[in-house]
């Protein structure tokens, strides 16, 4: 039953095996079954066996008593990441109809000392429905990303809450701390983009929030996470990379000033592609189709040999890959000499 992750030290130093408490004297403890021939035998502690000797005991046997709860309380010192301890213990909160505020405030001490455990989250998230009470969530959620602003299960847990009691309201100005504090922080990002698609990018939104993205790549020019977060939002609308000018003059000057970050340097790739398309599908002339041509084998062989070297591979299939669609567009067309 138990995975063997245990936490000894976590006990006092005057508690007392459940196999010499007078209380407990009605119960014979379940060894753990490991089968006939187990391939590794686990050296659990004392104290590991002692308890889940007893709880083992308690489930055959169904007590769900004030007891039992505590039991499950020691088991979950021992190892938080045991399904099956708070399964049980759930169990019993039902058949005792105990206080779930007093469960909320353990589960959150729990969470505290365990915040990247699956089962704890997902323990807290069970009594928060049974209650239908969400109001202390988001302060729990933001003492825990305080510790690590990237956790995924307190941000998992934040936006299920967000999403679940309709609390987006200051979300936007939590996650704009987060990005002031650290613009590295995709998790932030990411959570900037839950809320607004929650909203609907509006033409007054994606205005808004590109010039907000802008100028924080304006401040780390090779930070991944805004170069994520502009390329999603501008799949909105109307779905080109340069449906707003202001980005594409933004990008071609942090260029022209030097600046050869991978991420501008992969926009700018997928940008002149779209461009030439749009040039090739209006029958525009064809010396703009060929700079537009050029830029893209230019930086495609700049990032292979260069800026993302690791990837070389890659980018010469981009640029094999665009020159081969280039060919069977003006194919189709009847022809573009020099494209």
């Amino acid at each position: 039953m138990a995975d063997g992750n245990s936490s000894d030290e976590d006990f006092s130093d005057d508690w007392v095996l459940y196999a010499h408490r007078p209380e407990w004297s009605d119960l014979q403890p379940l060894p753990q079954d490991d089968g006939e021939n187990p391939v590794v035998i686990i050296q659990y502690s004392e104290r590991f066996n002692d308890v889940y000797g007893y709880l083992r005991a308690v489930i055959s046997r169904q007590e769900k008593s004030p007891r039992a709860l505590e039991l499950t309380k020691d088991a979950a010192k021992l190892n938080a990441a045991n399904y099956t301890v708070w399964q049980y213990r759930r169990d019993i909160l039902k058949a005792l109809n105990a206080d779930l505020y007093e469960e909320l405030s353990y589960i959150g001490r729990v969470i505290a000392e365990n915040p990247k455990n699956y089962q704890v989250w997902h323990h807290r998230r069970v009594i928060v429905e049974w209650l239908d009470d969400a109001s202390s969530e988001l302060t729990l959620t933001e003492s825990i990303l305080d510790m690590d602003a990237k956790n995924y299960h307190a941000w998992q847990h934040r936006q299920w809450v967000i999403k679940n009691y309709n609390l987006f309201e200051d979300e936007l100005q939590y996650v704009d701390r987060l990005i002031s504090e650290d613009m590295r922080n995709n998790s932030a990002w990411n959570e900037r983009f839950f809320v607004l698609k929650h909203g609907g990018f509006t033409p007054e939104v994606l205005e808004r929030e590109v010039n907000y993205v802008i100028t924080r790549v304006g401040l780390i020019k090779n930070n991944e996470s805004p170069w994520n977060f502009l390329r999603g939002l501008l799949q909105q609308g109307t779905g080109k990379l340069g449906q707003f000018p202001v980005v594409v003059d933004f990008c071609e000057t942090l260029y022209n000033d030097g600046i050869r970050s991978p991420y501008l340097l992969a926009f700018l790739v997928d940008l002149y592609e779209e461009q030439y398309f749009e040039v090739v599908a209006s029958g525009g002339s064809e010396a703009e189709a060929e700079q537009y041509h050029q830029k893209v084998q230019d930086l495609c062989e700049s990032m292979a040999n260069q800026h993302d070297k690791i990837r070389c591979k890659y980018w010469r299939y981009i640029a094999e890959n665009f020159r081969r669609k280039a060919s069977d567009r003006v194919t189709a067309g009847g022809g573009r000499n020099g494209v």
